[in-house]
């Protein structure tokens, strides 16, 4: 006799108890890139979540490894392509650490003045989109209109609107064009009259803070285990900004205008408030980056180097507070022209692993809301 099988299949209550496995992506929502979210959901409730990256992926710390130190400039400008002059700045302070370099005292300033201008572009385009994924549409044309108020002069000074390519190591490019310190100057000034605009549109808007307080909270203790960092992790009570606590450039003489912006609720509002308020206070930065400059005499912009530039052997560390967070470079040097090995600590790489924490127990409404306030941008987790 054939041995049979018997298969039971249950039908009724539960059915409904049944989870649904559900895909968020991969897609291109505005300009954050392609990121992909496995929920697992019972009902309307995220029972787990994991972020699937990788969609973006250009490798770009092997091909650090196959470009002499001029051209890993270009590569490293453009994993975050909001915060492309930062993104510069890392990797030239790795390699002029190296090389034990000193850089003129107007590039230094100069640096300093162009991070913070590229930091405000950066969280410009988070302000506008945030309440835009939440279904408000008038922030984003105020966003993109202060956005180019600032895109003129960062265009005149470098030549590019999203990749400026000024850095270099030693200094910058060139000396800054005459009468460009004035013009950024209005700028500033234009933007900053306008700021109440998100101040009180978004802010003063009853049905943004319904949606975002009180949702998507992160502990402290999450912040620390999952490496979170920049406005999320201040949003959260921790007080941590490189730019204070091992000031590089010019940040140890402004210490009395740099302002570290935190809150304790770690949710949704908390960190569009930490966003805004440090827009805020990046444009008082670049104030005195520019009332600084036009104290200075004329002077070099940048090192002369010689025609093949190579690093000694050795290896190192130089991290920056990014827009998004803590952005860190790990140089390693045989002595080449080429870096050994060049390793890429991204702010949004780690910001977007504490989805797993806080999307679980959330409802599917609200993981729009959440995934919006994390502020960071695909290319920069893909690397």
């Amino acid at each position: 006799m054939t041995p049979t099988t018997e298969t039971m299949v249950g039908i009724g209550g539960a059915a409904e108890s049944t989870d649904m496995v559900l895909n968020i992506g991969p897609q291109h929502p505005s300009t954050h890139g392609v990121l992909r979210l496995k929920l697992v959901l019972d009902g309307e409730r995220i029972t787990r979540a994991e972020p699937v990256i990788g969609y973006m992926h250009r490798g770009a710390e092997k091909l650090f490894e196959a470009r002499d130190y001029r051209q890993i400039i270009m590569l490293a400008n453009r994993h975050d392509w909001l915060s492309a002059f930062s993104n510069e700045l890392g990797v030239v302070l790795a390699v002029e650490r190296m090389l034990g370099m000193e850089v003129p005292e107007r590039a230094v300033w100069t640096r300093t003045l162009l991070a913070e201008l590229n930091r405000v572009l950066n969280h410009l385009m988070f302000l506008g989109s945030y309440p835009l994924e939440l279904g408000g549409i008038t922030p984003i044309f105020y966003a993109f209109t202060e956005r180019e108020e600032l895109q003129h002069v960062m265009e005149e000074v470098s030549g590019g609107r999203m990749h400026y390519m000024f850095n270099r190591v030693g200094g910058l490019k060139e000396d800054l064009p005459a009468g460009w310190t004035t013009r950024a100057r209005t700028a500033v000034a234009d933007v900053r009259s306008r700021m109440d605009r998100f101040d009180d549109l978004v802010l003063g808007n009853e049905i943004f803070r319904g949606r975002t307080r009180g949702v998507g909270a992160l502990t402290p203790q999450a912040v620390h285990a999952y490496g979170v960092s920049g406005p999320i992790a201040r949003a959260s009570g921790v007080d941590f900004d490189l730019r204070r606590d091992e000031p590089y450039l010019a940040y140890g003489e402004l210490g009395d205008v740099l302002k570290v912006v935190t809150r304790e609720e770690g949710d949704c509002l908390a960190r569009f408030e930490c966003l805004l308020e440090q827009t805020h206070n990046a444009l008082d930065l670049a104030d005195a980056c520019l009332d600084r400059l036009a104290e200075l005499p004329p002077g070099p912009i940048n090192q002369r180097l010689p025609k093949v530039l190579k690093a000694p052997e050795g290896h190192t560390y130089a991290w920056t507070e990014n827009p998004l967070g803590i952005n860190g470079y790990y140089l390693v040097s045989k002595g080449e022209k080429t870096p050994y090995r060049l390793k890429l600590r991204s702010a949004s790489y780690n910001n977007i692993q504490a989805l797993v924490e806080l999307l679980p127990g959330t409802l599917v409404a609200d993981m729009v809301a959440i995934l919006g306030s994390m502020f960071f941008v695909v290319g920069d987790i893909d690397k």
